[in-house]
């Protein structure tokens, strides 16, 4: 009984035609490209509209500083809001003793020359906290496709060493798998970025001077297997 179905090929290859399978990978350091603040504005009162009347003063003071900054500033979003009663006990009851109010903002920053300006500015305000910065690379960064790309140059390099060592060359390229892993790492990322915080009641006598901030490198990892035809090893 015949048939004209083709040949299993055995990912591993044949005497004839021989495989070798290898792991580029690639490890490189970057400048970051945009920093992230946050910045959480808060109001305290023994009336609901008191607090509520100065947590929007506030939180349009962070506003119109951060949109100051005109083109330096990418991105400003608003995030939770909350306004919350602090119950006390009186007698047998409980009754309202201050209502705490809070806005949270975040702005994304491309200009660091600005950046330890309006930070410091920031935490200078009234009742102001100032969270950051947090680092980063733009999502179409090239720095990924420069990972990527050298990942791919050391598999063919390890792949031709390999061939190279048993008196063979390359053929061709069989396979080329990515694993996901050119996503951004980002250094030290177990430790928290620290925090400003001001809490002043009263208008600073003079401004405060810019904090010197320096950039964090960026570490982005690419990581690919390749398998490789090539010709009968001389052994």
């Amino acid at each position: 009984m015949t048939s004209d179905a083709a040949p299993y090929a055995t990912p591993y290859g044949t005497p004839e035609t021989p495989r070798v399978a290898v792991r580029g990978e690639a490890l490189l350091e970057f400048d970051p490209e945009i920093a992230r603040i946050g910045v959480t504005v808060s109001a305290r009162g023994t009336d609901r509209r008191d607090a509520l009347e100065d947590l929007t003063r506030r939180n349009s003071e962070v506003l119109s500083l951060i949109k100051s900054y005109g083109e330096a500033v990418e991105k400003l979003e608003t995030g939770a809001f909350s306004i919350s009663p602090e119950l006390t006990r009186h007698g047998r009851g409980e009754r309202v003793r201050a209502y705490h109010g809070r806005v949270h903002v975040t702005a994304v920053l491309g200009d660091f020359t600005a950046l330890g300006e309006l930070t410091t500015r920031l935490a200078d305000l009234e009742l102001t906290r100032v969270d950051g910065p947090w680092w980063s690379l733009r999502p179409d960064s090239p720095a990924h496709g420069e990972a990527r790309r050298q990942a791919v140059r050391e598999a063919v390099q390890r792949a031709r060493e390999y061939a190279e060592a048993l008196g063979a060359r390359l053929a061709a390229l069989v396979e080329l798998a990515d694993l996901g892993a050119e996503a951004p790492v980002p250094y030290a990322a177990s430790q928290a970025p620290g925090g400003l915080r001001a809490v002043a009641f009263g208008a600073a006598a003079e401004a405060a001077p810019a904090l010197d901030l320096e950039p964090q490198r960026q570490t982005v990892y690419a990581q690919v297997n390749a398998r490789f035809t090539m010709t009968p090893p001389q052994l």
